[in-house]
């Protein structure tokens, strides 16, 4: 028996996910417990994968990289890892039948980070549908808890909203990403000429992946929909204020919503999910 390093694999995930992403605990929080460490495991994988190609400049990218994908998949054939990260990802990828062409899918999207990129729409379409699509499937997959036929009618939701936060991302995070990385992931845009219609044109993008991806919230299961809606309120309200500046302004500007418009955000959501106004 393992109940122990399980546990602390769980914790591990957890933590990963705080140290992270205050506003996708808050998410994680109003899901039913039970959801809670499934997608800590899938948030903490992501996460580290994410890591190496961000982060380890001074290090082998690409070795991580493709050890970390070994390790993974050796973790979900052996059923344990001593990466307590990747033992807390193998057993949700086991316990809710995470297809591996979602893993594969997000890990390429990740190797492509490695490597200066001329996104064409098409391009552009691959990555968004492996790093940010395939992970609200993974996360779909948890919420539907095995009911195929449910999942299959909330899949093409579940990727609209999982495209929405990876847009919004990439516009929050535009300066970083082209001045520090040298990432340019909006295809046909010269960024050392942003314009207004520029931004403009990649906002009504955002915003009808927002459209479609609050049909499919609304039909999720009790026990997550409060969670992700919240989830959805916290992006809807980044992307208000990213949408108020100019576009010159969104390269030397780091977007983010407030504590205290995080707690007054919760309460208001909260309120608007009991009254089902969503």
């Amino acid at each position: 028996m393992k109940v122990k390093f399980d546990q602390l694999s769980a914790e591990c995930s957890k933590l990963t996910t705080r140290r992270y992403s205050t506003s996708f605990s808050l998410g994680i929080q109003f899901l039913d417990k039970q959801l809670h460490n499934p997608i800590y495991a899938i948030y903490g994988f992501v996460r580290l994968a994410d890591e190496i190609v961000d982060s380890f400049h001074d290090f082998d990218k690409k070795l991580l990289l493709d050890e970390f994908k070994k390790d993974c998949f050796k973790a979900i054939a052996d059923g344990i890892s001593l990466n307590p990260i990747l033992n807390s990802f193998q057993q949700t990828v086991h316990n809710y039948s995470i297809d591996h062409d979602l893993i594969n899918k997000f890990l390429y999207s990740m190797e492509m980070d490695l490597y200066k990129q001329d996104y064409t729409p098409e391009k552009y379409n691959e990555y968004i549908l492996g790093s940010a699509e395939v992970v609200g499937l993974m996360c779909l997959c948890v919420f539907t808890g095995g009911d195929k036929q449910r999942y299959e009618e909330l899949k093409p939701s579940a990727m609209k909203l999982g495209a929405a936060f990876q847009k919004i991302n990439f516009l929050r995070d535009i300066g970083a990403d082209y001045l520090q990385l040298n990432r340019t992931y909006f295809p046909g845009v010269d960024l050392a000429q942003f314009t207004e219609t520029d931004k403009r044109k990649i906002e009504l993008d955002i915003e009808a992946d927002l459209q479609e991806a609050l049909k499919g919230i609304r039909q999720l299961p009790g026990s997550s929909r409060r969670g992700v809606f919240l989830a959805y309120r916290y992006y809807q309200k980044l992307f208000e204020k990213i949408k108020l500046a100019g576009a010159c302004n969104v390269f030397s500007t780091r977007f983010r919503i407030s504590n205290r418009r995080k707690i007054a955000l919760l309460f208001d959501t909260l309120l608007k999910y009991k009254l089902n106004w969503i």
